[in-house]
């Protein structure tokens, strides 16, 4: 898996995903980070506790979210990107599902897209991606939670944004896929798909998992996000051990530890 100049050995190691969010209304972090010094400042804390990429997202895209328009994203993201690449040696990932937000990021120095639509939201997404061959997450969504049966629904949506990417002339070295838990699902379908995350490998690609501080968390122990951690971290150790390489978290340290931990005992 290639993103940017890193080759990301797939199967190694479990590889962390930090999240920035250059939001003020995130469902967990909003306007923390709205600032460049602080969006520093988080960055250096992540890259220190192991990090090994950095998402950057400039719209929430929480349940009941307010969309903005592409100038606010791009004037909330792109310094944050600049100044990232400017100050640290990794990857940065940019949140958008937005085909203009995405090529501004790009030029930017952004080494991925992390699609929550999957290249289905905007038409001329996967077009922008094949022509700077810029690495890109596939997330599973849907505008109408409407399943036959949750696991072979999200596989075969998954599959169809695989095919878009490769017939537009993205290579699949820099793909990977995400189940989209927490988005266009209930609390038992969230509950199925982490159950059965295994059955993803079947597409051949890296699958990341971001469950970090969700609602199915939140509901099981009945806990605000700002307490989610140890429900996030098991998640985690769940999703290393079905085979997921790449986990999508706030809190670093917590999760880099325990699936440091977790592989010790799996490569043992």
């Amino acid at each position: 898996m290639i993103i940017g100049e890193k080759t990301f050995e797939i199967g190694k190691r479990p590889y962390i995903m930090g999240i920035l969010n250059v939001t003020p209304d995130s469902f967990s972090d909003g306007g923390r980070y709205n600032r460049v010094e602080d969006a520093l400042k988080q960055t250096q804390k992540m890259v220190e506790d192991g990090a090994d990429l950095i998402d950057v997202g400039g719209e929430s895209t929480r349940p009941g979210y307010i969309r903005i328009t592409e100038e606010e994203e791009l004037a909330r993201v792109i310094p944050v990107i600049e100044a990232i690449k400017k100050r640290f040696d990794i990857p940065v990932s940019l949140d958008t599902y937005k085909a203009g937000v995405a090529e501004a990021g790009i030029l930017a120095g952004a080494d991925m897209i992390n699609d929550i639509w999957g290249l289905k939201g905007d038409p001329a997404m996967a077009e922008v991606l094949a022509k700077h061959q810029t690495a890109c997450c596939l997330m599973h969504n849907r505008f109408q939670p409407d399943y036959t049966d949750v696991l072979n629904d999200v596989i075969s949506d998954l599959n169809e944004s695989v095919k878009l990417a490769v017939s537009s002339g993205m290579k699949k070295d820099r793909l990977l896929v995400d189940p989209g838990i927490g988005f266009a699902k209930t609390y038992e379908q969230n509950l199925i798909l982490l159950h059965h995350l295994e059955d993803l490998r079947q597409l051949g690609l890296p699958i990341l998992l971001g469950t970090s501080r969700k609602s199915v968390i939140g509901l099981t122990l009945s806990l605000p996000p700002e307490e989610r951690e140890e429900g996030t971290i098991a998640t985690s150790v769940i999703g290393l051990m079905k085979g997921c390489s790449f986990f999508r978290v706030h809190d670093v340290a917590g999760n880099y530890r325990a699936l440091k931990m977790a592989e010790a005992i799996l490569d043992s």
